[in-house]
């Protein structure tokens, strides 16, 4: 069984010697503690890893939720914009069509007085130019002894008429 003289036996007690000397000396409760310290470490580093992780989960939330809101902003502020160009054009086109119309009606207004005093123009010179005429006529018809007996008659008349 075991020989004292072979080389297996004395590694065995020194073997068995160095573990009792570990034991008597607490090793195993060193590295139990050590181990023990360890595990809490990385328990605690554990722990601030999945804070870190709710914390950024949150975080991304929040980022996520603002951005949907700078969007929902955004598109308001657009929509706001449209219906304002909208009601700016639609004036625009109102002041405009009202414009086109004044000056319509005032280019109109001009061109009947135009109208107006040129008819009458014409009239005058129509008049005028029938007085002129007339009054060569008479003059051609009326000369001599004719236009003397006419105004004598006229003046009968006058006299008649103003009593």
């Amino acid at each position: 069984m075991l020989n004292p003289a072979a080389p297996e036996f004395w590694v065995l007690v020194s073997f068995l010697i160095f573990v009792g000397l570990l034991v008597w000396k607490g090793v195993p409760g060193l590295i139990g503690k050590a181990l023990d310290q360890r595990a809490a470490a990385i328990r605690t580093e554990l722990d601030e890893a999945r804070r870190l992780r709710e914390e950024a989960q949150q975080l991304l939330a929040d980022y996520q939720r603002k951005a949907r809101e700078a969007e929902d902003e955004a598109k308001s502020i657009v929509e706001a914009a449209k219906h304002e160009a909208e009601a700016l054009a639609a004036e625009t086109r109102k002041a405009l069509a009202e414009q086109v119309e004044r000056r319509t009606k005032s280019a109109e207004e001009k061109i009947a007085r135009a109208e107006a005093q040129a008819l009458s123009d014409v009239r005058a010179a129509a008049v005028e130019l029938a007085t002129k005429a007339s009054e060569s006529i008479l003059k051609a018809k009326l000369a001599g002894d004719a236009g003397a007996s006419l105004v004598d008659t006229a003046i009968r008349d006058l006299k008649g008429k103003l009593n």
